[in-house]
């Protein structure tokens, strides 16, 4: 891996597909050649999925049915969730599906390797910003001080299903892998239905499922942040490869001149200030993706390298707030493709 490797370029990953138009279209039959596309809002997003050969109408229900399955079991904010059961059982345990447990189980992975920079149990923070407010405000210092003891990953205890919170005031938190944790679902589940070719797009969270017809790779653009949406200034070339950002553009607000993102650091409560402007992770399984690219901008830049140098078939694309790309080795050159766009 390589830390050195910098381009004076505004770039900003984006999971967003520079394929051809998504279309809902009649065909049923997987004898079809045209592509069969749906939307709709999904997971706190706008989830597009679509379908490039094997395709059918019930298989592309299916997706957006197991799509709302997993959010009425991961939510925090749907009544009978296992995530809100958890959080409003008062320290006590709960018994949970095999799902849950599974993610579960991959976060406090990814916590323990991060040193807490990826962190569930930022729930109680989280719940102080409202990045969607007409009129956002910054928490108070003393309601962050008062819930800033229970942000600590080491207070869940999971034994084999059944989820304990130590503290009856901690709170779970999935946002930052549930997505790539269903994205890795759907993938399983085309693939069962026979189809080979797909592009699943839950908002930054891209799985581009197999090749494109003739066996080209999927291209995944590249977007600036504050520019004009779906812009690609630059691609990655990628199949059976999952391409997830974390960056600031994504949910924020502007208030006496400071931004505030949604990147929250677990040991202030407050939103992460380094000089990342976002990171993009591409890896086989779009689970260690969604949870390495916020794991990684909290980090920053260095450490954050440091960590993917130490990981297998995980590539990373860093950009700072001097417009500066870092990426790893494995990207341009022999590796992924990768290329910018005049």
């Amino acid at each position: 891996m390589c830390n050195s490797c910098k381009k004076p370029i505004a770039l900003l990953l984006c999971a967003l597909t520079m394929l051809m138009p998504l279309c809902a279209c009649s065909q049923d039959t997987p004898e079809t050649a045209e592509p069969m596309s749906s939307t709709g809002f999904l997971l706190d997003t706008v989830v597009v999925i679509t379908l490039y050969n094997g395709q059918s109408r019930e298989t592309l229900q299916g997706a957006f049915e197991l799509c709302q399955q997993y959010e009425n079991l991961l939510s925090k904010t749907i009544e009978g969730s296992d995530v809100w059961n958890i959080n409003h059982a008062g320290g006590q345990p709960v018994e949970v599906s095999s799902d849950t447990a599974e993610i579960i189980r991959s976060a406090l992975h990814y916590s323990e390797i991060t040193a807490g920079a990826f962190d569930i149990t930022v729930g109680p923070i989280s719940s102080l910003w409202n990045f969607k407010s007409e009129n956002p405000s910054v928490p108070a210092q003393a309601d962050i001080d008062r819930l800033l003891p229970y942000v600590d990953y080491t207070g869940v205890s999971l034994e084999g299903n059944t989820v304990t919170l130590r503290d009856a005031n901690m709170q779970i938190d999935l946002g930052g892998i549930a997505k790539g944790f269903i994205a890795d679902k759907l993938a399983q589940y085309l693939k069962k239905n026979r189809v080979t070719s797909a592009i699943i797009n839950l908002g930054g969270n891209t799985y581009a499922l197999g090749a494109k017809e003739g066996g080209s790779d999927w291209s995944v653009g590249v977007q600036d942040p504050f520019g004009r949406v779906q812009t690609p200034i630059a691609a990655v070339y990628v199949q059976n490869k999952s391409v997830v950002t974390s960056g600031i553009y994504e949910r924020y607000f502007e208030l006496d001149g400071v931004l505030y993102h949604h990147i929250l650091d677990p040991s202030t409560g407050y939103p992460v200030r380094n000089d990342l402007t976002s990171v993009t992770i591409l890896s086989d399984k779009s689970i260690d993706g969604d949870a390495l690219s916020t794991s990684c901008y909290v980090l920053g830049l260095e450490k954050g390298m440091e960590l993917i140098e130490s990981l297998d078939g995980i590539e990373a694309i860093f950009i700072d707030t001097d417009k500066n790309f870092y990426i790893t080795d494995g990207i341009g050159d022999d590796g992924i493709p990768f290329q910018t766009v005049s």
